[in-house]
């Protein structure tokens, strides 16, 4: 039996729902959360983009949780390919900062980030609703064609090659960050590095194997962009840790939590990039 959930469903109307994502597990999680919403009705869970415009086809829901990084048909291929009188609106489902740009706020449609928190697919389920009252679909696919090429800078026929690495887009970024110092340059593999700190115009980058600080003319923001943001993330203004290297995460006062790495290094974490990390905490 579903659960009532706080936030008031749109009055009578039911929300025929899809889900389509290639991992299981991640359709099983979105599915028991939304099973919360009395007015989301889920008539079918596809594996796959080719499944996915068949069920569309033949069901006509009126809403389609989409992956992006699915094998084969993506998620931008799946959008290309539906037929124009049956769109349903839909909501973005990525693993990437990449994507959650505000493009998906301009083109009136939504995203969610895994792993999916509740309130954040609370406030998807809410714009779906006010779409829906609105009934304002019929240009739904030209606003979702136009996202893709906004976020992507790519016309949607090439979308296959940007995400051609697969899940973990690992292609998109270096896989060694060079630090050029009095005439040497020093190749410093990615994987290695452990956490990065500002000092002025300069950035401490740390590493193991072996452990070493190298230190790299740089903002912290220029040296954001190069590096993946599924592996790096922002945990103080001054601060970028490698997530994989996080070993401990102890709380502090005030919201605030020390993170203690792989190389025994303990890292203060401000609360307002705690939501960065927060899938982990």
């Amino acid at each position: 039996m579903k659960e009532n959930n706080d936030t008031q469903p749109h009055e009578g109307k039911t929300i025929r729902t899809m889900i389509v994502d290639d991992e299981l597990l991640a359709r099983r999680g979105l599915s028991l959360r939304l099973d919360h919403y009395a007015d989301i009705e889920l008539v079918a869970e596809c594996a796959n983009g080719r499944e996915a415009l068949a069920k569309i086809a033949e069901l006509s829901p009126d809403l389609v949780f989409l992956d992006i990084q699915m094998p084969g048909i993506n998620g931008f291929d799946v959008v290309e390919q539906m037929q124009s009188d049956d769109m349903p609106l839909v909501v973005f489902v990525t693993a990437f900062d990449k994507y959650a740009v505000e493009a998906f706020e301009v083109h009136a449609v939504d995203y969610v980030l895994k792993p999916i928190e509740d309130c954040r697919l609370e406030t998807a389920i809410n714009r779906v609703r006010q779409q829906m009252q609105q009934s304002d679909v019929n240009n739904q696919k030209q606003r979702l064609m136009d996202l893709i090429t906004n976020i992507t800078g790519k016309d949607p026929a090439q979308i296959d090659q940007l995400l051609q690495n697969g899940h973990d887009l690992s292609g998109q970024y270096p896989e060694k960050l060079s630090i050029k110092d009095s005439g040497r340059t020093t190749l410093i593999p990615v994987k290695d590095i452990t956490w990065i700190e500002a000092a002025g115009d300069y950035m401490c980058i740390h590493s193991n194997n072996p452990k070493q600080v190298n230190v790299l003319r740089s903002t912290m923001k220029e040296l954001e962009s190069k590096l993946n943001p599924a592996l790096f993330q922002r945990v103080h203004r001054s601060t970028m840790v490698n997530i994989d290297c996080i070993q401990k995460i102890c709380s502090h006062i005030n919201g605030e939590y020390f993170l203690i790495l792989d190389d025994e290094s303990k890292i203060k974490m401000s609360r307002s990039y705690r939501s960065k990390i927060k899938h982990i905490i």
